[in-house]
């Protein structure tokens, strides 16, 4: 990566005062407070300068020029207390931030640790529609980059009060935040939409308290790919699932609906004790269940919402998008994007099509796709239900019995790579072992792409590349 040219002592002036800089800015990044904007670009771009100058931990390179850091870092922590004029519910965090950057320099840019400033940036006590935030911290992207390098990115709250309302009755979830893209350093103009306090550079792991997903981002990639999908297989979409399709600003709150409800239930239901928080290393198409587990939740109260006329009209109406959004989703977008390398959302996303089509309410008939719109709903509850019930007879399982039974369940609609293990039965298993020797045998690609996304997938490539740093401004740009 080449170096980008020191800033220069005007600019970095100019966090005092009236600055002057040009406003590099992505659409709706223009929202920002006009008196913000200033400090903004020039936190955005030597944050940018210092991502240059570090090592994948997050450290500052040996060979990189301290008097170049330490300038950069000046000019990052004069702007972030600036901003705490204009941010002043963030006040301690921008100034904690700040602290934190100047530990890091004083300590010759060794790891950084951001646990301070983490713990005093709570967004979920703030969620306000429309309320900004800026946020820097030495971090990965999930979907991004790997290396903890400081990112910067400005972000605004998603939350509707139909949202607000969902929240406080029957689908509380204290720690859900969505928000859009305002503006961001390179970490984001990546595939990835979220900002997670666990990817974070710290010297310890606190409780955390909130998780923040890009509803905007979701929006606009599922929009684009499902409309290219749609036209591909000449799929003849619903008159208000084309309402969707055609407004972001709908997509985002259909997006804010579903992930509220799919990022509760994580924690909730008959669990195999916890399937997915707790660190361990297990085959990927247990992965797969729970993404899918979560997803089908939301989509069963959507349908319920939807069918019983809960909450408002807009809930309803939202509560039925939401089961175009998470059909469409996953058996478009999830089941061909990224490698098939433990792709465990590409393993949901086909098992769902395939489901579907087992079940005759999905057909691929002339090269035309087709979906019995009445009877999908049913059908998609009925997979959710045989998810539940193998999570419930797990609490009676030993960890192997509940791993064959999840095999068993995905391989009895997806059908295993010829070369693999498992689909030979227990007989062929090392069951004598302990558990990473049954992972050991997962194939890297255990449940290949049928015939039908084969094809599917490589007339859609092009699409899918593109939605690469997508937001909700470009999309209606």
């Amino acid at each position: 990566m080449s170096k980008p040219a020191l800033l220069t002592t005007a600019a970095r002036d100019a966090v005092i005062g009236e600055p002057e800089v040009v406003e590099d800015l992505r659409p709706h990044a223009a929202s920002l407070p006009a008196d913000a904007r200033p400090h903004w670009v020039l936190l955005r771009t030597a944050v940018t300068g210092i991502q240059s100058l570090q090592l994948a931990d997050g450290s500052a390179d040996p060979a990189a020029d301290r008097g170049e850091l330490h300038s950069l870092v000046e000019t990052v922590t004069g702007a972030l207390r600036m901003l705490v004029h204009e941010f002043p519910h963030d006040a301690g965090y921008l100034a904690a931030a700040a602290d934190d950057f100047e530990r890091w320099a004083a300590g010759d840019f060794g790891v950084p640790d951001f646990l301070d400033s983490l713990n005093a940036f709570q967004p979920q006590q703030h969620r306000v529609d429309g309320l900004q935030h800026i946020v820097v911290f030495p971090m990965y992207t999930q979907n991004g980059s790997t290396e903890r390098l400081f990112e910067a990115v400005a972000v605004e709250v998603v939350w509707p009060e139909f949202v607000a309302t969902l929240e406080a009755t029957d689908y509380s979830n204290a720690l859900f935040v969505p928000i859009r893209f305002l503006d961001f350093t390179a970490g984001y103009d990546t595939n990835s939409a979220v900002l997670f306090p666990e990817t974070i550079a710290m010297r310890t792991v606190p409780t955390f308290t909130w998780g923040a997903i890009f509803a905007d981002r979701e929006a606009a990639r599922f929009r684009l790919v499902v409309k290219a999908a749609a036209e591909t297989t000449r799929l003849e979409l619903p008159a208000d699932a084309r309402v969707l399709l055609g407004d972001q600003h709908l997509a985002e709150e259909t997006f804010v609906m579903w992930d509220l409800i799919h990022d509760r239930t994580h924690m909730r239901g008959d669990l195999p004790f916890d399937p997915f928080m707790i660190k361990q290393r297990m085959p990927f198409f247990l992965y797969s269940l729970e993404e899918l587990r979560c997803d089908l939740t939301a989509f069963r109260e959507a349908v319920r919402i939807e069918r019983e006329g809960l909450y408002s009209p807009q809930t309803v109406e939202t509560a039925k998008r939401v089961q175009y959004a998470i059909i469409f989703d996953r058996i478009f977008r999830f089941a061909i994007t990224g490698s098939r390398v433990r792709n465990y959302d590409g393993v949901g996303g086909q098992l769902l099509f395939a489901w579907l089509h087992q079940r005759r309410v999905l057909h691929w008939t002339d090269t035309r796709l087709t979906i019995d719109w009445p009877h999908v709903a049913d059908a998609v509850i009925a997979l959710g239900e045989s998810i539940d019930d193998l999570y419930w007879r797990s609490i009676d399982r030993p960890k192997t019995a509940h791993w064959l039974a999840a095999y068993a369940l995905v391989s009895a609609t997806l059908t295993p790579n010829p070369a693999s293990v498992w689909a030979k039965g227990p007989d062929a298993l090392p069951l004598d072992g302990p558990p990473r020797g049954l992972t050991d045998q997962v194939l890297p690609d255990e449940f290949p792409l049928s015939m039908f996304y084969e094809a599917l997938a490589k007339k859609m490539v092009g699409v899918i590349d593109s939605t690469k740093g997508l937001t909700g401004a470009s999309a209606v740009a």
